[in-house]
């Protein structure tokens, strides 16, 4: 761990050579680092990510989240900007996968970085870490609940379809942290994943955790289950000194 930090808003570029707005936190000194992309969840590019993103160059990384919605409401208030996002139908995943190449470029361009990239992310983005994982030549991947990787998701998410058939291409070991009262994604689908990573022979850790439900990691939320979350936490920061330490 480290105490000495710097954070704040960078510009990154994205899909399509867009500019995007991102958050960046570091540690300060020059030792080589391994570099996180947090991709944030469907309600946005909001406070509680961006404490993620300092939390993880607490624990030693270079880590940077982009704002996903910068071209759909730039500037706009978190919960204004998922609202419009939502009413397109979402992310479309091409762009996702583009937007998280630059941040990956990004990172590993940071004079020091050690060349090794995780992501993570938390439901949508939980998805969307996975989706990265298959899309990208990455190091390690932590998909917290992300729903719709196997079933498919509603009408109105237009933009999203089921990933399953993307598992013969998970460049890296994924880290699932899930809860059994979710159903989003359900035990039932975390337990399709599991038998096709393995049929597959990709290397994965999933961890399925009694009495929590979907956005269990979320303090600010009646959801919230401290002792999972504080186990979760753990087991990501393992995954990732044994993924990203050079």
């Amino acid at each position: 761990m480290t105490d000495e930090i710097v954070a704040g808003t960078v510009t990154i570029t994205g899909h399509g050579g867009d500019e995007l707005e991102a958050y960046l936190a570091k540690p300060t000194d020059e030792t080589p680092r391994g570099g996180v992309v947090v991709i944030h969840h469907m309600p946005g590019y909001d406070a509680s990510t961006k404490e993620m993103v300092r939390r993880f160059a607490v624990e030693g990384y270079n880590a940077l989240c982009p704002n996903l919605y910068t071209r759909e409401a730039p500037g706009a208030d978190p919960d204004d900007a998922a609202a419009t996002v939502r009413a397109a139908g979402g992310v479309p995943d091409d762009r996702l996968v583009g937007d998280v190449s630059g941040a990956a470029d990004y990172l590993r361009a940071l004079e020091n970085a050690n060349g090794k990239i995780g992501v993570i992310g938390h439901c949508s983005g939980g998805r969307q870490a996975f989706l990265s994982a298959c899309s990208l030549d990455i190091d390690a991947a932590v998909d917290c609940y992300g729903a719709f990787v196997v079933a498919d998701p509603p009408e109105a998410m237009k933009q999203m379809k089921p990933l399953l058939g993307l598992a013969p291409q998970l460049s890296c070991p994924l880290l699932g942290i899930f809860g059994a009262d979710d159903q989003f994604p359900s035990p039932d689908e975390v337990a399709v994943l599991a038998a096709e990573l393995e049929k597959l022979g990709k290397e994965h850790e999933f961890h399925t955790y009694a009495d929590a439900g979907h956005s269990f990691f979320a303090v600010d939320r009646p959801s919230y289950r401290p002792e999972a979350a504080k186990d979760g936490w753990e087991r990501i920061f393992d995954f990732y000194s044994r993924t990203l330490t050079a």
